[in-house]
């Protein structure tokens, strides 16, 4: 197995303006080499990786994990976002409905937030008393803790917005019809929660950074640059090495002139552009 190089593909550094989409396709398709290898080595070595993705509402969660996977197989990097918990789901240790979707050998598994909801919109929007947010918080380093001791590779990330940047998102959703579907009542809830949120984070970090799942702040007001940044660093706190791969040539192959277009009669998609 070869070294792995030290050539971490970076981004331009930052001019205070936003990266244009040129520089962030050719740095974005470099990344993407990148994670192919290190998508590669996690499967020939076995090894098992959680991402969790956290951050206030618009910072750019989604997006992020779409440029993280959309060009490595879903079968390895598997994208969890679990819906509201059923009352069974309730009755159950806060972690336990979280502990089935963590990696087999072989996988990457990125949270879409995660357990931390406890800690951030179930606090501040009244879901979670403060004695079960106290008892969640004392909790989570020791099963991160056990995570980490079974040989799992544990990265925890916060994506950080501007107030107005948040605004400005927002009010995108309530005008582009594509993204409409995105905003709920509890994003609306939540918005005038600006500062409750603020020390819910800040409390988390207290209690929940650590040596072993330490807490990796991003800043997306840019979330193209903020994407090549979370990934460049994904890709050094992860010790991947390139996997030699045999050269691929195609084989040839014999096609008859009628084997082309269907012999049966079918319905064609209109061609309209």
């Amino acid at each position: 197995m070869s070294k792995k190089k030290n050539k971490d593909p970076k981004p331009e550094a930052s001019s205070g303006e936003k990266i244009g989409n040129k520089t962030y396709e050719s740095e974005l398709k470099k990344l993407h080499i990148e994670l192919v290898k290190l998508q590669e080595w996690v499967v020939q070595t076995g090894q098992k990786v959680v991402i969790v993705f956290e951050g206030r509402d618009t910072a750019g969660k989604g997006g992020t994990i779409r440029a993280i996977t959309e060009r490595v197989s879903p079968r390895i990097f598997r994208v969890v976002a679990l819906p509201a918990p059923s009352d069974r789901e309730k009755s159950q240790m806060y972690t336990q409905r979280y502990l089935p979707h963590l990696p087999a050998a072989g996988e990457v598994v990125i949270f879409d937030r995660s357990w931390y909801n406890r800690a951030g919109v179930e606090r501040v929007m009244g879901f979670a008393s403060e004695d079960l947010v106290k008892r969640f918080l004392d909790m989570v380093p020791l099963v991160e803790h056990a995570i980490v001791s079974s040989g799992i590779i544990l990265l925890k990330y916060w994506l950080d917005v501007s107030p107005e940047e948040q605004t400005r998102r927002l009010q995108s959703r309530i005008e582009d019809g594509r993204k409409v579907w995105k905003l709920t009542p509890m994003d609306l809830k939540s918005y005038t929660r600006w500062s409750e949120y603020t020390e819910a984070r800040d409390d988390m970090f207290k209690h929940t950074h650590s040596d072993w799942a330490p807490w990796i702040v991003a800043q997306s007001d840019d979330k193209k640059r903020a994407r090549l940044n979370i990934i460049s660093d994904i890709l050094k706190r992860i010790p991947y090495e390139e996997v030699p791969r045999e050269k691929v040539s195609l084989p040839k192959r014999k096609i008859k002139e009628e084997a082309t277009a269907p012999k049966h009669k079918v319905e064609q998609v209109e061609e309209r552009f």
